[in-house]
């Protein structure tokens, strides 16, 4: 992995913004690899990404915040820092569809996501198969209607013990309760098979079978109180025709449920998203 820092600035936009956090950087010998920006003219703000090499920067990303406070001030900006290097633990929650689990698996055991899976929580044990083969634990916690509350209590209290920063759902067939989304803001990603706003719910494929439609997709989203509303990182689509039967469209769907949300967390991964206004802007 490169050894490199990312800072991701969002603020209002600006006379100079640009020039200040370059020079910052100049001034500390940075050598900035990648920049990356965009004005929203609509809501008058400022997003920006932008990764320098460690190598020379003669400033600890420790004292980082107190060197680049009085910019931030200045500028009205809302800001983090991250290191390149930073592995990020990801709990994956699922149920009985496998095909998104074993594609972030094999990914991640390519070396494709730079993250470390401590666990696999899931309400079923269809997929306890797949953790054994990666060497992941699993954890099967049931949840009916009249213990949801005992069950999300079991799972936070297991992310914790793991020290999870972000989960992702990967096919988890569960509406989380806002109590359980408020302990993880903007740190869960969800994959819906549609694409969104199209088709929201649990039968999104059958919907579409049953409007004709000529294109399906799914979304890659973070999870918010409002069920499939939170802001997208990632969509894609996929032709179809009237000869298309509904087992047809989950096929061909799955194929794209896979890819979306494995970009999306990489993406969540990399730090090239920056949420505003419940929509995202993504550096690729």
């Amino acid at each position: 992995m490169p050894n490199t820092a990312i800072l991701l600035i969002s603020c209002p936009d600006q006379k100079g913004l640009v020039a200040a956090i370059a020079q910052f950087l100049y001034q500390h010998n940075a050598n900035i690899l990648h920049a990356d920006q965009h004005q929203d003219a609509e809501t008058g703000t400022f997003l920006m990404r932008v990764e320098w090499d460690l190598s020379q920067f003669d400033l600890d990303l420790e004292t980082f915040d107190s060197a680049f406070s009085p910019i931030a001030r200045q500028f009205e900006m809302q800001w983090q820092l991250a290191h390149s290097g930073h592995r990020p633990r990801l709990a994956i929650f699922v149920s009985r569809y496998d095909h998104c689990l074993a594609d972030l698996l094999y990914r991640y055991q390519a070396g494709e996501l730079n993250c470390d899976i401590p666990i696999i929580i899931s309400n079923h044990t269809d997929t306890q198969w797949l953790a054994q083969a990666y060497g992941i634990p699993f954890q099967h916690i049931p949840v009916h209607k009249d213990s949801k509350t005992e069950a999300e209590a079991t799972q936070l209290a297991i992310l914790r013990r793991n020290h999870v920063d972000f989960i992702v759902l990967a096919r988890y067939m569960q509406v989380l309760s806002p109590e359980f989304i408020r302990h993880y803001p903007n740190r869960i990603i969800n994959i819906h098979h549609s694409f969104l706003p199209a088709f929201h719910g649990a039968k999104p494929y059958h919907q579409a079978f049953e409007r004709g439609v000529k294109l399906i997709g799914a979304t890659s989203h973070y999870v918010t109180e409002v069920l499939d509303d939170g802001p997208i990182i990632e969509q894609d689509v996929a032709r179809i025709s009237h000869r298309d039967d509904l087992d047809d469209l989950v096929r061909r769907g799955a194929d794209l449920e896979k890819i979306v949300l494995s970009h999306a967390v990489r993406l969540h991964i990399e730090h090239r998203v920056l949420l505003y206004a419940n929509k995202t802007v993504v550096f690729d």
